[in-house]
C-alpha cells in the first residue's frame, strides 16, 4: 500500500499513457490521466466497483482502453533506438566477436529486456517478478537502428517501474531510448529515456536498470523500486579499490596528483588537494599505478579515464578529438626543436602576424609537424598544385572590425567589461590601496599609485578621495597574488613576471579610462625592490613604456582569466558536483533530473585538461607566463578567494564592489557603472535560471520539511562539502539545503557557474585572443627600465617596436595557442543550449513543469532580443560604436562554430 506521502501529486503525477488496475478485476486497461479521472465515475456506476485508486500508479485489475471486456492480460511492444554509430562500429569488426554478434541477431536474442513491478509481491514481501522477452534488430536507418520486443503483462504486475537490459552482443552498444506502448493500439505507455552504454554482461555482469520517467523523492519511491535504487547507487560509488578501465561507470574522488610526472626529468609537479600548502577540488579518481619517485603521485598514460556515459558523443569527437589536441603536446612541441626557424624567436614584425590570418603560415617540411594538419581541419588549407602546405586562421572578429583597436587605451579598458575576464574588475574602496603580504618579505604595503599621480591623469577634475567616494575608480589588482612567484619565475628561461595593478577612471561618459600601471618586482637576497608606475603619455619613450607595461599587464590577465575565471572557478570547481550526484543521487530523482544535462561532457573535457593543456609541460606551462608554476597558482587562488556562495553573479559583483543591493531595482541590484555589458546581460541570465528553479523546486518541494528530510540530497550536498571541495569543509559559509530559498540559491548557482559563467569567459576567445597582440597569454622579458644599465635599454631607445614584439610570446607559442582557442570557442552542432530543447527531458511529461519551462525558454528568447537591441544603441558606449565587437556572449542561442555567442547547457568545451 502507499503511503500518503507517495501519493502527493507533485511527485507522482500520471500524465502520459499508463496502465492502471481496478480492484476484483483481472484485466487491464491503459488510459490518459483525463480519461480515468473522468471514465472512473462512469465505471462506479456502471460496474458496480467501488474506487478506482490510480495517484501515484496504484493499479490493481483493469478494462482494456475502450472496452469493458475483461482480460487476463494486456501485450505490450517495447520499442529500442540503439545510436547507429555504435551499429556501423559493429559492422566494420571483423573480430571473431563479430561473428557472434551477427548469429545473435539471426535468432533475435541480441538484448534482453526484463520489466519491472513498481510494487512488491504483497504475499512475499518481496519483488515480483520481472517479465522477459528478447529485443530483435527490425531496421536500421541513417542515424539509428531499431530493436523491438513483445511482451505479456499479467493483470496483477502493477504499474511498471522501470526495465532490465541485458546486452548479449559482445560489444557495448548506447542506448537511446526505449519505448513501451500498447501492442493492439499502438499508444505510447511510456518512453524511458536511457541515453547510456550498456556494456556486454562479459565485462559486465550487473544488469543495467532504467527508471520510467516519474521522479520520486527518496521516502516516496515505489515500494518495488527501493532496493534497486540503492543498489544502482552503490554500483556506481565502487569500492575505492584498483585501477578504472573505460568501460566502467564509477565516480569517486582523488587528489589532482596526475598533473605531473615525477619519473621524468623536470616533470616533477606539486599535487593539488589534500594539503594545506596546495588545498585543491577534487577529480575523478582513477587508480592508476603510483610514481615511482614519489608515491602519492600518481603515473600518466595515454588515456585517462572517465565513467563511460561521461564520454563525448561521435559528434562531438569529430569536431574535438582528444587524440588530436594531444598532438599540439605531443608533436608541436617537441618536434619545434627540429624547425628551420628558431623556437624561440618571435616574429619579426607587425605584418608577419597578419599573414597567418591573410596568406598563412607555412609549416617546414619536418617530420612529426603534422599537428597542425590535424588540430583543426577546417584552418588548414593545402594550396593547389603546390606540394607546400600552410596554415591560415580565421579572422578574429576583433581584427575583422578594427585592426587597430588593440591599441586604444579605452578598447584596453572596455574589455575588462565587456571582454572574455569580466570578473577581474573591482572598486577601488580607499587610497593608498594596500598589500596584504607581510613587507618584511615583499616590500612596502602600500601601491606607489599616488593620490597625486590619480589627480594629474584625472586632470583635477576632482580629487582622489572625492573618486573614491563617488565610485569613479576600479582596479585589476594581480599585485598579491602573483608577487610571491616573481623569483620563481624569473629563474626560468624565456619569461618574466611581475606583481600589477591597472586602475581605470569612470569618466562622465561611462566609459573607463586607464590611468596608471604599478609594476613591482619584490626585494630578493641580491636586489632591492623595484616598483614604478607607469601612465599614458603623449611623449614617445613614455607612450612605448606605456605599450610595454599593458603588455605585461594583459599577460597577467591571460592567466588569470584561464586558470582561475575559467578553469578553477567553471571546470575544476564543478567536477565533484558531478561525482557527487552520481554517487548520491538516484536517477529518478528529481535534483539529478535537474542537473545532469548542466553536467554534459564535463568530465571528459576536464580529463582532456589534464591529459594535455594544465599538466606538466602542456599548452598552458609551455605558452602563459608562470609556466610550471600556472596551476600552483590557481591553487593559491582557490585558497584566498574561492567561495561557493560568492560564485552566484549577483555575491560576485558585490563582492568586487561592482553593485550594492537595492531592493527598488531591477534583480535586486544596481550597478555602479551603468553600463557593465557582462553585468547587465548576465544578471538577465541569472534571474531567468532563478525563477525556473523556483518553479521547479516549489513543485516538488512544496514543503521545506521534505527538504530537510531528503536523505539523498542532504548527503549529496554533505558530499560535495567534505569531499569533492574537502580542504574547504569546515568553512562557515557553505549554505545549509533546509528551505526552498536556499536549495534555489545552490541549485541557481551550480547551473549559473556550468552554463552562462563558463560561456561568458570560454566562447570569446578566439574573438578577442585569436589575434595574439591584444591579449598576449606570456611577457617573455622585463620592462627595459627596470634596469638602466643594460643593453636592453639601448636597444628598446633605437627600435621601440621590436622591444615589444620581443615580450610577445613566440612563433610556436602564439600559433599553438591560438588553434587551440580557436578549437575552446567553437560549438559543436550537437551542443544543447540553455532553455532548449533536448532529448531526456523527463518534465516535459508533466503539464505543469513544461509548461514553467515553456516560460523559461520563452524568457531566454526575449532575452536575445533585449540584448540585440542593447548592441544597437549609441547611448551603450561599452558595446556599440564603430569598430567595436558587440557583446554578444550572454545570447542564449547559437549556431555551431566559432560565433562568440551561445550559452550552452553545460562546460562541454
Amino acid at each position: 500500500m502507499l503511503t500518503p506521502q507517495m501519493t502527493k501529486p507533485q511527485i507522482n503525477h500520471c500524465y502520459s499513457p499508463r496502465l492502471f488496475f481496478l480492484p476484483n478485476s483481472r484485466s487491464a486497461c491503459k488510459f490518459e490521466r483525463t480519461q480515468l479521472l473522468y471514465q472512473s465515475d462512469y465505471l462506479r456506476k456502471n460496474r458496480g466497483l467501488t474506487s478506482i485508486r490510480c495517484m501515484a500508479g496504484e493499479m490493481k485489475g483493469a478494462i482494456v482502453q475502450g472496452t469493458s471486456k475483461p482480460t487476463e492480460s494486456t501485450k505490450l511492444k517495447a520499442i529500442l533506438t540503439v545510436r547507429a554509430s555504435t551499429v556501423e562500429r559493429l559492422l566494420d569488426n571483423l573480430s571473431p566477436t563479430q561473428v557472434l554478434d551477427n548469429l545473435q541477431d539471426l535468432l533475435g536474442r541480441s538484448l534482453l529486456l526484463e520489466l519491472i513491478s513498481s510494487e512488491l509481491d504483497p504475499e512475499s514481501g518481496s519483488e515480483k517478478k520481472t517479465i522477459s522477452a528478447y529485443a530483435r534488430k527490425v531496421s536500421q536507418d541513417g542515424g539509428e537502428t531499431k530493436y523491438e520486443s513483445s511482451f505479456t503483462v499479467p493483470n496483477n504486475v502493477g504499474e511498471i517501474g522501470g526495465v532490465f537490459v541485458t546486452n548479449v552482443y559482445h560489444n557495448e552498444i548506447f542506448l537511446q531510448d526505449l519505448i513501451l506502448q500498447n501492442d493492439k493500439t499502438g499508444a505510447a505507455a511510456t518512453t524511458i529515456s536511457c541515453n547510456s552504454w550498456i556494456q556486454p554482461r562479459s565485462v559486465s555482469p550487473d544488469k543495467r536498470v532504467f527508471f520510467t520517467t516519474k521522479s520520486y523523492l527518496p521516502d516516496q519511491t515505489p515500494s518495488g523500486l527501493k532496493s534497486l535504487r540503492n543498489h544502482e547507487l552503490e554500483l556506481k560509488r565502487g569500492n575505492g579499490k584498483g585501477e578504472r578501465k573505460s568501460t566502467d561507470r564509477i565516480y569517486d574522488y582523488d587528489t589532482y596528483n596526475d598533473l605531473g610526472d615525477p619519473d621524468s626529468e623536470g616533470r616533477a609537479r606539486p599535487i593539488l588537494g589534500g594539503t594545506k600548502v596546495f588545498p585543491y577540488p577534487r577529480r575523478c579518481r582513477t587508480g592508476r599505478p603510483q610514481s615511482k619517485k614519489d608515491p602519492k603521485s600518481e603515473t600518466r598514460s595515454s588515456t585517462f579515464y572517465v565513467p563511460r556515459d561521461e564520454d563525448f558523443s561521435k559528434v562531438k569527437q569529430l569536431q574535438f578529438s582528444t587524440t588530436t589536441l594531444t598532438s599540439v603536446f605531443h608533436a608541436a612541441l617537441p618536434s619545434a626543436q627540429s624547425f628551420v626557424i628558431d623556437t624561440k624567436s618571435g616574429f619579426p614584425n607587425f605584418n608577419e602576424i597578419t599573414v597567418l590570418y591573410n596568406e598563412g603560415f607555412q609549416i617546414p617540411k619536418v617530420d612529426g609537424i603534422g599537428f597542425f594538419q590535424t588540430l583543426i581541419p577546417r584552418i588548414y588549407d593545402a594550396i593547389q598544385d603546390v606540394s607546400d602546405k600552410v596554415l591560415r586562421f580565421d579572422v578574429p572578429e576583433m581584427l575583422e572590425r578594427d585592426r587597430f583597436s588593440w591599441l586604444r587605451d579605452e578598447e584596453f579598458a572596455r574589455q575588462t567589461l565587456a571582454g572574455i575576464n569580466p570578473y577581474a574588475i573591482q572598486l577601488v574602496k580607499e587610497l593608498p590601496m594596500k598589500s596584504k603580504l607581510d613587507p618584511a618579505i615583499y616590500g612596502a604595503a602600500e601601491s606607489a599609485i599616488t593620490t597625486d599621480i590619480i589627480e594629474k591623469e584625472i586632470n583635477g577634475i576632482m580629487t582622489a578621495e572625492e573618486a573614491v567616494h563617488q565610485k569613479r575608480l576600479f582596479v585589476v589588482d594581480y599585485h598579491d597574488l602573483l608577487l610571491p612567484y616573481v623569483h620563481k619565475v624569473r629563474a626560468l628561461e624565456g619569461t618574466t613576471l611581475y606583481g600589477s595593478r591597472s586602475l581605470f577612471f569612470l569618466t562622465d561618459e561611462g566609459i573607463l579610462k586607464p590611468i596608471a600601471i604599478e609594476l613591482t618586482r619584490p626585494p630578493s637576497p641580491t636586489a632591492p625592490e623595484w616598483r614604478h608606475v607607469f601612465v599614458p603619455s603623449s611623449d614617445s619613450t613614455g607612450s612605448w613604456l606605456w605599450k610595454l607595461a599593458k603588455a605585461q599587464v594583459c599577460a597577467h590577465d591571460s592567466g588569470h582569466h584561464e586558470l582561475i575565471s575559467h578553469w578553477l572557478r567553471t571546470h575544476c570547481s564543478v567536477e565533484p558536483y558531478i561525482i557527487a550526484m552520481h554517487r548520491q543521487l538516484s536517477e529518478m530523482h528529481p535534483i539529478y533530473r535537474l542537473l545532469h544535462r548542466h553536467f554534459r561532457y564535463t568530465m571528459k573535457i576536464n580529463a582532456f585538461a589534464r591529459q594535455a593543456l594544465i599538466s606538466a609541460g602542456g599548452i598552458i606551462e609551455s605558452s602563459f607566463s608562470p609556466l610550471k608554476y600556472s596551476m600552483e597558482l590557481s591553487s593559491v587562488a582557490y585558497d584566498q578567494t574561492w567561495r561557493f556562495d560568492l560564485e552566484a553573479l549577483p555575491a560576485d559583483l558585490i563582492r568586487r564592489g561592482m553593485a550594492v543591493e537595492d531592493p527598488t531595482a531591477e534583480h535586486g541590484l544596481k550597478l555602479v557603472i551603468d553600463d557593465y555589458p557582462f553585468a547587465n546581460d548576465g544578471l538577465l541570465i541569472w534571474s531567468a535560471i532563478k525563477k525556473w528553479v523556483q518553479e521547479y523546486i516549489s513543485h516538488y518541494y512544496p514543503d521545506s520539511a521534505q527538504i530537510k528530510s531528503d536523505t539523498e540530497l542532504q548527503a549529496w550536498w554533505h558530499e560535495v562539502r567534505t569531499r569533492g571541495h574537502a580542504d574547504k569543509k569546515d568553512e562557515p559559509w557553505w549554505p545549509t539545503l533546509d528551505t526552498q530559498e536556499s536549495l534555489t540559491q545552490t541549485l541557481t548557482t551550480i547551473i549559473w557557474v556550468a552554463s552562462a559563467h563558463h560561456a561568458a569567459v570560454n566562447f570569446g576567445q578566439y574573438d578577442y585572443a585569436g589575434f595574439f597582440p591584444n591579449r598576449p597569454t606570456i611577457a617573455r622579458i622585463n620592462i627595459p627600465t627596470e634596469d638602466m644599465t643594460t643593453d636592453q635599454l639601448k636597444y628598446f631607445l633605437q627600435k621601440p617596436e621590436d622591444t615589444l614584439l620581443d615580450s610577445f610570446p613566440t612563433q610556436i607559442q602564439a600559433t599553438v595557442v591560438m588553434a587551440v582557442l580557436n578549437l575552446l570557442s567553437t560549438h559543436s552542432s550537437d551542443e544543447e543550449y540553455l532553455g532548449g530543447q533536448a532529448a531526456g527531458l523527463t518534465w516535459l511529461n508533466d503539464p505543469v513543469m513544461k509548461a514553467a519551462y515553456d516560460r523559461f525558454y520563452a524568457r531566454l528568447k526575449e532575452i536575445e532580443g533585449i540584448i540585440d537591441a542593447r548592441n544597437l544603441d549609441p547611448k551603450f558606449r561599452n558595446r556599440s560604436g564603430a569598430g567595436m565587437v558587440p557583446y554578444k556572449l550572454m545570447k542564449p542561442f547559437s549556431d555551431a562554430g566559432v560565433t562568440g555567442m551561445g550559452i550552452p547547457n553545460s562546460i562541454s568545451i
